[in-house]
């Protein structure tokens, strides 16, 4: 794979996997939840978990084409930023827009 697609394909995975939490009711997009809406916190959480699985994916995709870069804490606070930002279309569509 070409590494301008890998890096493609990881910020198109990103985007969407950051608003996921946002645009279903199930935990991790999987299981069903037993309350009729899911809360503000479990939704960051899956926040978090689904920056876990994308960036494990990254990793991979780096670890593919060649040597992994070490990276410090400025890159997963850039990374982190980034993915909020990719989920404010979720959030505005879940919080904002939509009207119940």
């Amino acid at each position: 794979m070409n590494d301008s697609v890998s890096v493609w394909l990881v910020v198109a995975l990103g985007f969407l996997a950051a608003n996921l939490p946002f645009v279903n009711e199930r935990v991790l997009a999987f299981w069903p939840t037993r309350a009729p809406h899911k809360s503000l916190w479990l939704r960051l959480f899956e926040m978090l978990v689904w920056y876990a699985v994308v960036g494990g994916l990254g990793l991979a995709l780096e670890q593919h084409a060649g040597q992994i870069y070490p990276q410090g804490w400025e890159f997963y606070a850039v990374t982190a930023a980034m993915f909020l930002t990719f989920a404010f279309p979720g959030f505005v569509y879940r919080y904002l827009a939509r009207r119940r």
